[in-house]
């Protein structure tokens, strides 16, 4: 930590408080049969406390570690919830994938840390993004956006996001070699991005699975707007009205030309249909009125009987056994990781650019999540950050984590100054 913040033992105690003030909440509220089933859970996740406080310490030198200790608090809280929909347990899957998350966490922090570096393997993003898609169309069956490998699935749109927002990321440099088509200046990376963009809206809409494609429009829109602000951007602003005008007609005609089940979640009236197309935000809506500020305690809930209550309505079963303050804590811890990054003052226009798209993404799928239980739009499908259950999801929002926090500590290394290096020790020992 920096020297004027709160030091490394501190933050690790209030994590750590944290934990122990919502297993003293099970223990009093919670429905178990017996003190000693709180037991595996309390010590999962005060070992993973502080197991993973001291691998940060004696392995990792930062310049601020304040994104590790929210992430922390944060994936067992998530232990927390996933363990007591429907009864106090062990959620032993989710606790295991949220430790590959956090790996995942280290993994993108060093691999996008460094701008120069991620910036000469453009190329290689570009054949990963290619190898999900062809992935997609290839393995999982017919129109399906999911790889069925016996107990385990797996879903590649989710390994797309991070890909894309590098990519994104990437192709700020070719900025300096714009040429003018008609009345637009253009760069080659810019079109070769909105090509891979349109790709994968034809992707998502042969799949059937709309609800993650305004995650991708999310990123896409930002670097578009960081092009935009750009100090060698030759945008006027009749450019910038006219792209708006197009975007906003492109919106309309996805919604009139969208696929039966998309217009039926539009138009459908749910208190009508309660046992049809309305059943699960029907059920969503009634869990958080009944669940009220504080909940009905953990465990005690009963929409863990209900499809999804663990991913695509997770914000309803919190909000049901634990209340809806705790489930507005949980969504604000979430924002204050994500804000963290923008809050130091950014060193790099790939790291601005990266943020932007990172933070993009999970509030765009966030408020998806959130905003369908609610019912203030259209069901969608999609998960909450660190939050729902699920692999491919968790392990892509840890990755992503780690790329936020390559902002927070960026490296700029140059490959010439190895040579220089190189060069000195040689005339040394000489």
């Amino acid at each position: 930590m920096y020297k004027n913040g709160i030091s490394y033992a501190k933050c690790t105690a209030m994590v750590l408080l944290t934990h122990v003030i919502m297993l003293l909440a099970i223990l009093l509220r919670g429905k178990y049969d017996t003190p000693q089933d709180i037991l595996p859970l309390a010590a999962a996740v005060i070992g993973l406390d502080i197991v993973y406080s001291a691998v940060l310490r004696l392995c990792y030198r930062q310049m601020t570690y304040t994104l590790d200790f929210v992430l922390l608090l944060l994936i067992n809280i998530s232990v927390i919830f996933q363990s007591c929909f429907g009864g106090v347990g062990f959620a032993f899957k989710h606790y295991v994938t949220c430790i590959i998350a956090l790996v995942f966490c280290q993994l993108g922090f060093l691999l996008t840390r460094n701008h120069v570096w991620i910036q000469s393997k453009k190329i290689v993003l570009y054949v990963i993004l290619g190898a999900l898609i062809l992935s997609i169309l290839l393995l999982t069956g017919s129109r399906s956006m999911w790889i069925n490998l016996g107990p385990i699935s797996i879903q590649p749109s989710e390994f797309m996001k991070p890909v894309f927002v590098l990519i994104c990321a990437t192709s700020i440099r070719e900025q300096h070699e714009k040429k003018k088509i008609l009345f637009f200046y253009v760069s080659k990376e810019m079109m070769i991005l909105t090509g891979a963009f349109i790709i994968i809206v034809g992707l998502q809409w042969w799949c059937r699975d709309l609800g993650s494609l305004p995650t991708f429009a999310a990123a896409y829109g930002c670097a578009l707007v960081c092009r935009l602000c750009y100090p060698k951007a030759k945008f006027s602003k009749k450019t910038v009205i006219g792209l708006s005008a197009v975007g906003v007609v492109l919106i309309l005609l996805a919604l009139k030309f969208a696929p039966g089940y998309v217009q039926d979640r539009l138009s459908v009236d749910i208190w009508n249909q309660m046992e049809g197309n309305g059943y699960q935000q029907c059920k969503a809506l009634i869990a958080i009125a009944e669940g009220g500020l504080f909940g009905k305690g953990p465990g005690c809930g009963s929409l863990y009987k209900v499809f999804a209550a663990d991913t695509d309505i997770v914000f309803s079963t919190i909000c049901e056994e634990w209340g809806f303050l705790v489930a507005l804590l949980a969504i604000l811890i979430i924002m204050s990781m994500l804000l963290l990054p923008m809050i130091n003052k950014p060193r790099s226009y790939f790291h601005t650019t990266m943020i932007l798209g990172v933070v993009a993404v999970m509030i765009v799928q966030m408020g998806l999540n959130i905003f369908g239980s609610c019912n203030l739009i259209p069901f969608t499908g999609v998960t909450i950050p660190f939050i729902s259950q699920g692999g491919s999801s968790m392990i892509t929002s840890g990755f992503l984590a780690g790329m936020l926090k390559a902002g927070q500590s960026p490296v700029f290394r140059k490959p010439e100054q190895k040579k220089k290096r190189s060069v000195k020790r040689k005339a040394a020992v000489a």
